[in-house]
Order: C-alpha cells, then sequence, then structure tokens
C-alpha cells in the first residue's frame, strides 16, 4: 500500500496498517519476507501441528516420486534408479501391445462405473432414508449395522463373503440352502459373469455406513426452521427432502462425485486379490493385481507397472480437473 511510503503517516497507523496485513496475509510489496516471518512466528504452534503430517506426507507420497523415472528406464539393481539407461517410451509401448493389459483395463473402467452408478447413489439414499428415521433408538441401531462392516478388513469381509457365497461342500450357507430346496447350486465365486456384481454389491455393503456419514454431517447442518416452515406450508416429508436436504447436500455429493470419478482407472486391490481366482480372470482381473503380478507377484518388471501407476494416476488428474471445471459451470462449487 502506498501509505508505507508516506512518511507523514501517522506511526499508530503504519503500525496498524502492518498488523492487519499479518492478520489477513496481503503481504504483496517490499518487505514481503519480514512479515511472512512475523506471521508465522505469531502463529507458530499451529504451524508446529501441521509439521507431522507434512513431514510425513513429503516422506512417503512425494519423496517415492523419484521412482517415476523407471517408467522411462530399463532398471538395473546394480545401476540402481538413477544409474539405469533411458528407453523412452518403450515400456508404454509394451503396455499398449498386451492384451491382458487391455482387459484389465475394461474391467477396471466397468466394476468402476457401476460402483458409481449404483453404490453412490446408494449412498445418497441410505443417509436420506436413516435421516427420516424419527426414533433416536431405532436411528442409532440402524447407524451402528451400516457402519460395522467398514471396520472389518477385507481379508475377514472376504472370508464372510466365501462363506456364505461357497459351495455347499465348503459350508456354503446360500448354497445349502439351494441344496436343502433340491435347487441347482451356483459357484458365485468361479464364475466369471457373476463375479463382477458380486465385487460391486460387496462393496456396498463395506462402504457405505461409512460414506453415509459425511451426508449426514451435511444435512444436520441445516437449519431445523427451514422444515418447520414447509411443514405449515403443507410440504411432506418427500417434498421436504426434494426442495430443503438434497440442496444442502449437493456440495458435499459434488465434492465426492469427483473425488470417485478420479478413481475410474484405480480399484480396490484388498476386496479383489482376496476374492478372485484364475476362474475369474476374464471379468476380475483390474489394474491394481495386473501390476501386482507384474511386479511384486513374481513378474519382477518394475518398469512396467511404474508407467500403468503414472499413465493412470496422471488419467485421474485430468479427471478431476475437467470434472471441476464442469461442476463450477454449473454454479456448485468444486473442490478447487
Amino acid at each position: 500500500m502506498t501509505i508505507f511510503g508516506d512518511p507523514s503517516a501517522p506511526p499508530n497507523t503504519l503500525v496498524a496498517l502492518a498488523e492487519a496485513e499479518v492478520e489477513t496475509g496481503t503481504t504483496a510489496g517490499p518487505g514481503r519476507l519480514r512479515r511472512s516471518y512475523r506471521y508465522v512466528r505469531k502463529h507458530w504452534f499451529t504451524y508446529l501441528l501441521v509439521l507431522p503430517g507434512l513431514i510425513f506426507l513429503l516422506v512417503f507420497s512425494y519423496g517415492p516420486m523419484y521412482g517415476l523415472q523407471l517408467a522411462f528406464k530399463d532398471f538395473s539393481v546394480a545401476k540402481g534408479v538413477w544409474g539405469s539407461p533411458w528407453v523412452g517410451l518403450e515400456h508404454f509401448q509394451q503396455m499398449a501391445a498386451d492384451p491382458i493389459f487391455w482387459n484389465a483395463l475394461g474391467n477396471t473402467i466397468a466394476i468402476n462405473f457401476w460402483n458409481i452408478l449404483f453404490g453412490f447413489t446408494f449412498n445418497i439414499l441410505l443417509a436420506l432414508l436413516i435421516n427420516e428415521l424419527r426414533l433416536k433408538w431405532l436411528k442409532s441401531s440402524v447407524q451402528t449395522l451400516v457402519y460395522l462392516p467398514y471396520f472389518l478388513s477385507w481379508v475377514v469381509f472376504a472370508g464372510l463373503i466365501g462363506a456364505f457365497l461357497s459351495l455347499s461342500s465348503d459350508g456354503g450357507v446360500i448354497n445349502s440352502i439351494l441344496a436343502g430346496a433340491g435347487l441347482k447350486e451356483i459357484d458365485f465365486l468361479r464364475s466369471p459373469e457373476l463375479f463382477q456384481p458380486i465385487l460391486v454389491v460387496s462393496n456396498i455393503i463395506k462402504t457405505a455406513g461409512y460414506s453415509s456419514i459425511i451426508y449426514l454431517a451435511a444435512i444436520a447442518s441445516a437449519n431445523p426452521a427451514l422444515y418447520e416452515s414447509a411443514a405449515i406450508d403443507g410440504a411432506n416429508r418427500v417434498q421436504m427432502m426434494w426442495h430443503i436436504t438434497l440442496p444442502r447436500i449437493m456440495p458435499s455429493i459434488v465434492v465426492l462425485l469427483i473425488l470417485q470419478l478420479a478413481t475410474l482407472f484405480q480399484s480396490n486391490f484388498d476386496q479383489v486379490y482376496n476374492l478372485y481366482s484364475s476362474f475369474v480372470y476374464s471379468t476380475g482381473d483390474v489394474l491394481s493385481t495386473y501390476i501386482y503380478r507384474t511386479s511384486l507377484g513374481g513378474g519382477g518388471n518394475f518398469e512396467l507397472s511404474t508407467a500403468v501407476n503414472l499413465l493412470f494416476n496422471v488419467a485421474g488428474l485430468i479427471i478431476i480437473v475437467f470434472a471441476n471445471r464442469i461442476v463450477k459451470r454449473l454454479d456448485v462449487m468444486g473442490i478447487f
């Protein structure tokens, strides 16, 4: 501000403006570093709280990024990552020529599409239905029941799925009921055409309760006076849900949808790895299991797995940027 260059300005005005700039962060102009230092010194405890998380992020998220160059190198253990020779786009060409990769990519997109279409919609519906429960004890009981599966690891949850869907000879509950009724048993976990629906349904069951917490929190922030006014005007519960509740949670819906779209090329390795077998590779093999098999799973091709990871993480970033621009044009707040 020009007043700093005015020697006739009262000293107390200069001090007040300097403190105001420190508070608001408007530190443009001469002395920016000095004012920034004063601001950090004033709020040192807040920055101290952030420091452990920042260090963790730098060490475990940004630090390993030096390994991205493996996607463009012919890795040699003796020479190390930095000393290995560059090969350009050779590994990307190898990826494009591999039919197993294209099968895994198609399965990944299909599973994530159905997860978004059914799972994302179900999460919203579940939150709305829980919010409509009037009895406090019933609402708490339902919330506990739907949240519980989230806290089970996929190893345990996959074991429960196997206990229900295995053949009767292996103790499968559903097939035991079918056999007892004289009906033909269904080998759910070895049927390629049923494996993707099983992945989608099991993912919804496990994650829907926890995902609905965000929507319930947004619903709780709505002003109760809006519902009271709507009730006086004769609105029913469905009309209140449509015209009051949904608009209140729309920002949360948009943000979570953008983040889920970014995972279109990613897959839940824990879920798939604990459920699939060689019988369902045609529909169950996804990018995460493909990457595992080509690298740590015995393939030893770390360059190819790095190339696949790099390509689809960049694709996820592009999806986030474009989806965010679209929702901002629709006058809805995005993630940035």
